[in-house]
């Protein structure tokens, strides 16, 4: 081959160079170009997402306040007690007793949800947001399921605008339990 004859891939004039490098140049410009705009889009996914998370859970954390509802809830009557956390200071306290007039009525469901909404108000002026529930039944040798008003006061405390964290049952249950009543031959009727 001679010197005058280009190899494959050189250019053999100059103005054919400039045009080739110029158009290198201008593809270089535009994968330049678009890497910038992909990580200028990554960055800022990075520095929205972080944001916009820790402005939603900031707030919440401030101005939550959590509490536990302890409900007793026998075929007598309905008791809902209101606590701090801790369960050592009482918020709030009713029953279903206090809002009917016959004993027959106070472990109504009617009752109960009486004795939740006098004791959601009290709640909310001091400021509580949130309630764990303690469902609690009589225990011990008879029939451990909670009266009628515990379902309604738990329905109370959801529509009085609180937040329901956990329900719990803490119902007592005997491991070695006294003797049943009755004696030896049982109930004679």
């Amino acid at each position: 081959m001679s010197e005058s004859e280009p190899k494959v891939g050189e250019v053999k004039d100059d103005a054919a160079k400039a045009e080739k490098i110029e158009e290198i140049k201008a593809e270089a410009a535009k994968i330049k170009a678009e890497m910038q705009a992909s990580s200028k889009e990554e960055e800022k996914v990075v520095k929205v997402e972080p944001k916009k998370q820790t402005q939603k859970e900031e707030p919440k954390e401030e101005n939550e306040k959590w509490g536990i509802a302890h409900i007793f809830s026998s075929y007598n009557n309905t008791v809902i007690h209101i606590t701090d956390l801790t369960g050592g200071e009482t918020v709030g306290i009713s029953s279903g007793g206090m809002h009917v007039n016959a004993d027959r009525y106070e472990s109504s469901p009617f009752a109960a949800m009486k004795a939740a909404n006098s004791v959601v108000e009290i709640a909310k002026t001091k400021g509580f947001t949130g309630l764990h529930i303690r469902v609690r039944a009589v225990g011990g040798v008879g029939s451990r399921v909670p009266g009628p008003g515990a379902q309604a006061s738990i329905r109370a405390l959801a529509r009085g605008g609180f937040k329901i964290g956990r329900i719990d049952d803490v119902t007592p249950i005997p491991h070695d339990t006294t003797r049943k009543k009755g004696g030896k031959r049982g109930r004679r009727v």
